[in-house]
């Protein structure tokens, strides 16, 4: 996939698990997919990009139902995940998710709000492959949070740099004030404060 998005003329990014395994350098776990994040507005060269792969869209988001992804139809919020295989007979391989960007900022699906600059959403793998910023990716995981998000926050948690916990606890406190999480990031944050980190 890395070798066929090279050819992207846009900004595109390895999401899910295997960003926060190529954020921490090693394998943390099996993977079923492969997810890849586009902006909302290259949704057209990317449906270009996979002209031959059969895409369905999830419609709607969250419900298990897929349709077909007519080449010409242009998707609107909130219609977002993308479920992409080579063939039709083929297993799903890719998961493709749309988000929203407003001028040079990336918004939050959940939330307006949380935004943060485009060019600090990603970060480049040592084999150049570009993923999606560990604390962008662990606050789409703070929603439902799976045994797999429970390893991969743990995973990850240290190598977060100050700005990036306490980008991740304000937005977790947005949309979870009452979650898990906070209190392992703000405490940490407070030993990095304190200098015992």
């Amino acid at each position: 996939m890395a070798a066929l998005f090279a050819q992207a003329d846009f900004p595109w990014w390895i999401a899910g698990g295997l960003a926060i395994e190529l954020a921490v350098g090693r394998e943390l776990r099996p993977h079923g997919d492969l997810d890849v994040l586009v902006l909302r507005r290259d949704q057209t060269r990317v449906r270009d990009l996979l002209a031959t792969w059969d895409l369905y869209v999830a419609d709607p988001p969250g419900r298990g139902e897929l349709r077909p992804w007519p080449r010409e139809e242009v998707l609107q919020p909130p219609l977002h995940d993308i479920w992409c295989r080579r063939a039709p007979k083929a297993p799903w391989s890719v998961q493709l998710m749309l988000d929203e960007v407003e001028g040079a900022q990336w918004v939050s699906r959940r939330d307006p709000d949380i935004r943060l600059p485009i060019d600090l959403l990603g970060r480049m793998s040592e084999r150049g492959i570009p993923y999606l910023a560990p604390e962008v990716q662990l606050f789409y995981k703070a929603k439902a949070p799976q045994e797999k998000d429970e390893t991969d926050f743990e995973a990850v948690l240290p190598l977060l740099t100050p700005l990036a916990r306490t980008w991740l606890a304000d937005s977790i406190k947005t949309t979870a004030p009452n979650h898990p999480w906070l209190r392992q990031l703000l405490s940490r944050q407070a030993n990095v404060n304190s200098g015992t980190a």
